[in-house]
């Protein structure tokens, strides 16, 4: 196990079942990770007060306590500076786009491979290690994003942007005019390419918009490319 040290970073493992918690863990462990667990939803909030980790995978069907719930509360406290994997069943894809809608960075439907886990965990906190710290602000009329800050604003007032949000957008803005389609989006956002449910980027773009556009309906910075995905416009 990855002492706090040397560890890449601190998960925590919240599911009410010992198995998936001790496989999950170990191979997060093997990963070089350092992992947590909480088998319940009011066990995860007071591990979370106790200590926040870098990134929470949750369950979504937790005794006592929901995940949703779970997820809200954390998201009052730190204001989406905690990454969340959701874990979900099969049957609660409406529970999905709420996660999604409330902050979540992720889901990975159950039965899923620990290896698939670990690369989510990697690639939601990759960004620790790419993120550069001397870019100066990208500046598109009211609207400033600060990579080194990590930071947004609209008209001078900060934008509050999940991590996922922030990523999304620092990433079309540094190629404005290019259009993406869905499936490199998850790619070279989500780093992953062989996830092949890109309904989240949809989610994720819905959510920006709605966050920093004067007029989500008639976007002026994100735009639709019908037919192929998305696109930036300075």
């Amino acid at each position: 196990m990855a002492t706090a040290e040397h560890a890449r970073g601190q998960i925590l493992v919240v599911d009410d079942e010992p198995t998936i918690t001790e496989v999950l863990c170990r191979y997060l462990d093997r990963a070089g990770y350092q992992t947590r667990t909480a088998g319940d939803g009011h066990a995860a909030i007071a591990a979370v007060h106790e200590q926040a980790p870098d990134l929470i995978v949750l369950d979504l069907m937790l005794p006592g306590m929901d995940g949703l719930e779970v997820m809200r509360r954390v998201r009052e406290r730190d204001r989406d500076r905690t990454a969340i994997i959701l874990l979900t069943a099969r049957g609660e894809e409406s529970d999905r786009v709420v996660g999604l809608r409330l902050g979540a960075d992720d889901y990975v439907v159950k039965p899923f491979s620990p290896a698939e886990l670990v690369a989510r965990v990697d690639a939601v906190l990759r960004r620790l290690d790419t993120t550069p710290g001397h870019e100066p602000p990208l500046e598109f009329g009211q609207l400033v994003i600060d990579p080194a800050a990590r930071r947004v604003t609209v008209a001078g007032d900060e934008v509050a942007l999940t991590q996922r949000e922030f990523e999304l957008l620092l990433f079309l803005a540094r190629h404005p005019g290019q259009a993406f389609t869905r499936n490199q989006l998850m790619d070279l956002v989500w780093r992953y390419s062989f996830y092949t449910d890109t309904s989240t980027v949809t989610v994720h773009i819905r959510r920006l918009r709605a966050k920093i556009e004067p007029d989500a309906a008639r976007p002026r910075h994100v735009d639709t490319v019908w037919g192929v995905g998305y696109r930036f416009s300075p």
